[in-house]
């Protein structure tokens, strides 16, 4: 069921999400950094919550979900934030479901804040995990407060790479 679309959602996680989302704080130590840009990488591992093994029917409108991952510099790295995601399904039409998704992220060390993000997929209720996907970062706080541009979500294995373009 949401089983599926929880691993990929990053905000996640989205997401989905997910990561999901980040706040950059310690995105210095191992991002690119030209002006007020920061670009960098991370790898998104799912935190399974109770019953997160379970399937069941498929997803309805109104159905809601909320999952969290750690976020690591390398798959099987050190830790280095983690995320919170909430989705709900908005439509669904024959195998297609379309997902909203906000998520917070938090990065540990450096400058403080956090980045918040949000998407819209479609999600095909009978594939296992949706193509690469985009969330748009749609603020801040701190150091972050200005913070915009997004984050390219896609799956590498276990993990969730999430490939963050950020401008302050």
């Amino acid at each position: 069921m949401f089983r599926r679309f929880r691993r990929t959602g990053v905000l996640g996680a989205c997401a989905l999400a997910a990561a999901a989302f980040a706040g950059a704080a310690a995105a210095p130590a191992y991002a690119h950094d030209s002006g007020n840009t920061l670009d960098f990488t991370l790898y998104a591992k799912e935190i399974p919550g109770p019953g997160s093994n379970t399937s069941g029917p498929p997803p309805k409108v109104g159905q809601v979900t909320t999952f969290a991952d750690d976020l690591y510099k390398t798959k099987g790295g050190a830790k280095v934030g983690r995320d919170g995601v909430i989705c709900g399904v908005v439509r669904v039409s024959g195998d297609q479901a379309d997902v909203s998704c906000v998520g917070t992220f938090v990065l540990n060390g450096g400058p403080g804040g956090q980045l918040t993000a949000q998407t819209l997929i479609t999600y095909d209720t009978t594939n296992q995990s949706p193509s690469g996907f985009d969330i748009a970062i749609t603020g801040g706080t701190g150091d972050f407060k200005s913070a915009h541009g997004y984050i390219r979500s896609t799956s590498d294995g276990d993990y969730q790479k999430m490939d963050f373009h950020i401008t302050t």
